[in-house]
């Protein structure tokens, strides 16, 4: 079978948002992923390499991927909104992705500003099936309510992560409460330098369903 790839602008809250849907490469999906990439004043978008290879674990996993840029990146109209309207992105973004495939469980994942996006929107949804957080910049939170999340997360995590080194990672992830799991990733960064395959494999092992 041949593998659906669709580019797509989705109707925004601040005007429409760029969008791409991968399917899996070899079956038909058996979950639905919503990936948020990086901070977007940082270079931030959908195409972040780290980004890239979630949405490339996802898929060999047997989830349809749907990937966008946040208000005012590339292509998506508006302009950066301090994480607020960010989230709102993320919700409409996970509304188009409902809609196409509403048979099918659904899960959250996201890197860097990004996984602070899924944990904010996801955490008081009950159906969320899973939230990925990668690159959580525990060093940098923004006064958002991370300990307590009725929906099961999973943290991948690179000891060197400079915004977020073992040494202050480990006591945050140890406060959490509800079902958690952390994976170390041995890399040389917060982009998982040296380590991307790794990184890819450890994406592949969460549990979809």
């Amino acid at each position: 079978m041949s593998r659906r790839i669709e580019s797509l602008f989705i109707p925004g809250p601040a005007g429409r948002l760029e969008a791409l849907l991968e399917e899996p490469d070899d079956r038909e999906p058996i979950a639905a992923a919503l990936v948020c990439h990086p901070h977007p004043q940082h270079g931030g978008t959908m195409h972040n390499k780290v980004v890239y290879r979630i949405a490339r674990g996802l898929r060999a996993s047997g989830a349809v991927v749907l990937r966008f840029n946040y208000r005012g990146v590339n292509l998506s109209e508006g302009t950066y909104d301090h994480g607020i309207g960010e989230i709102e992105d993320a919700r409409t973004a996970l509304g188009v992705l409902r809609e196409r495939y509403p048979a099918l469980p659904f899960l959250l994942a996201g890197f860097s500003f990004g996984s602070r996006i899924v944990q904010k929107l996801g955490c008081p949804m009950p159906d969320v099936r899973r939230i990925i957080a990668v690159g959580f910049p525990v060093l940098h939170l923004d006064g958002g309510k991370y300990t307590e999340c009725p929906v099961p997360r999973t943290f991948i995590h690179s000891p060197n992560d400079q915004f977020g080194p073992r040494d202050a990672f480990q006591p945050f992830f140890d406060s959490l409460r509800g079902e958690n799991q952390l994976i170390w990733v041995e890399s040389k960064d917060h982009f998982f330098a040296g380590a991307l395959d790794e990184f890819e494999a450890a994406m592949k092992s969460v549990p979809l369903v």
